[in-house]
């Protein structure tokens, strides 16, 4: 049996003496358009993303900022629905793991059985339901455990010590920690407990752990780089999109890996194995989920 890509790809970073944060960019489906979307995935790739997160549209992003959900609204105006995301994904042909990230309600609308099917043959290796708290229906968990997709906890600061441990044994490729309560957006520093949340994760789970929600400018993502195995950008990139297109982004995307890759952090010794159970620059072309 292959190796998972999303295993593989954080062996990749493990690789040689130092450890390397990895970068993960957020994109929604479809904004600003379809085809520049398209591109904005293509980009993200070429400037050294790790893993991308793409984000499915829905009419009702109760964990979104207004970044995020002008870029839903957008997306879905330009007549973006599920079978258009996965067919993005798979003209994308991207080299590097995807991750869907969705409410649940557009996958149970979709089918799930048929939804992970789809995913996983449009070039997709993981999948975050964002408003799915671990143990909610056995049966959905089993059915996405059971596929080739890696099913990916968010992890809220406020997460109880019971919680986090029934999290952490229902997940695969990766942990995501939300930085922050609140919905996605940028803010203006990292918060200062992110460092007491990071290890409390960490004592329950050897899995890699990536921070997201609220990664907007370079010293964040340094300072979140030193304590996470992955940085998840999402409402800057989005933002620039919105605001100037697909130039912007050009401007802003390969910026990006070298304020996380700069950070010289020592190696950790985590479980990447596919298991069943298991400031500046940036400023000049971004105003205000993945960050």
């Amino acid at each position: 049996m292959s190796e998972h890509p999303i295993a593989a790809r954080w062996r990749t970073l493990r690789a040689g003496e130092r450890r390397r944060a990895a970068l993960i960019p957020y994109l929604t489906a479809g904004h600003p358009t379809p085809e520049a979307s398209l591109a904005a995935l293509q980009l993200v790739q070429a400037a050294g993303a790790d893993f991308v997160e793409v984000g499915v549209p829905f009419s009702d992003p109760l964990a979104d900022g207004p970044t995020i959900q002008r870029s839903t609204q957008a997306a879905l105006d330009a007549g973006m629905t599920v079978p258009r995301v996965l067919e993005l994904i798979g003209r994308a042909a991207l080299g590097i793991p995807v991750v869907i990230m969705t409410y649940v309600n557009p996958v149970m609308a979709y089918g799930l059985e048929r939804f992970v099917a789809d995913a996983h043959a449009a070039g997709a290796a993981g999948l975050v339901l964002t408003d799915f708290p671990a143990g909610a229906d056995p049966a959905l968990e089993q059915l996405v455990l059971a596929s080739p997709l890696a099913l990916i906890r968010l992890i809220a600061p406020t997460t109880t010590p019971e919680r986090l441990a029934r999290a952490v044994r229902g997940a695969t490729g990766f942990l995501y920690l939300i930085s922050r309560l609140g919905v996605t957006g940028a803010r203006d520093r990292v918060p200062p407990d992110l460092a007491e949340h990071v290890a409390r994760v960490r004592a329950a789970s050897p899995l890699p752990l990536a921070v997201g929600f609220g990664i907007s400018t370079p010293a964040q993502a340094r300072a979140t780089a030193q304590l996470a195995d992955g940085v998840v950008v999402g409402s800057a990139l989005v933002d620039a999109l919105g605001s100037g297109g697909l130039p912007a982004a050009e401007r802003l995307i390969p910026l990006v890996p070298d304020y996380v890759r700069a950070v010289d952090v020592e190696r950790r010794t985590i479980r990447v194995e596919w298991t069943a159970e298991d400031e500046a620059s940036v400023e000049e072309v971004t105003g205000d989920r993945g960050g």
